[in-house]
């Protein structure tokens, strides 16, 4: 039997991070995917698909994705019933991650923040003397 996903769409919240008590870590998340079908008013509905991730791919989710990232999601359908603490029985159906890619770059902010940027103080001012009309190139530099 054949049991794959995938899927490619909008993280709903930033995903949270948790251990597990032997210390393996578990990522959870949600994305958000648009339907192909138009409800009958006409507008596109959204369907919202909770998604699981484990070691190192967890801790990778959980560091660099945010709420609003496309990412595509493969791995495998799994359905788990629970009681939940007013001692109602519940199931649900997620997709436990093989891999999650991140589809887009991160928003600038978030990377500035992160990331040390060196000052530029060793940079020259452009001479905004020159002329640009007046730029000596020869026709053996012209690609054409």
């Amino acid at each position: 039997m054949i049991n794959r996903v995938v899927l490619v769409g909008r993280l709903t919240r930033d995903p949270e991070l948790r251990k597990t008590t032997s210390g393996n870590s578990v990522c959870t998340f949600t994305v958000a995917l648009d339907n192909r079908m138009k409800n009958p008013d006409g507008s596109k509905g959204t369907s919202f698909i909770p998604c699981t991730a484990f070691t190192t791919t967890a801790e990778t989710v959980s560091k660099f994705a945010r709420k609003g990232l496309l990412v595509g999601v493969e791995g495998r359908l799994n359905q788990r019933s629970f009681i939940r603490q007013d001692g109602s029985k519940s199931s649900v159906i997620e997709v436990l991650c093989d891999s999650v890619q991140f589809l887009e770059k991160r928003n600038e902010e978030v990377a500035n923040e992160e990331m040390e940027i060196p000052p530029f103080d060793d940079v020259v001012p452009a001479d905004e003397s020159k002329s640009l009309d007046s730029i000596e190139i020869t026709d053996d530099d012209l690609p054409f």
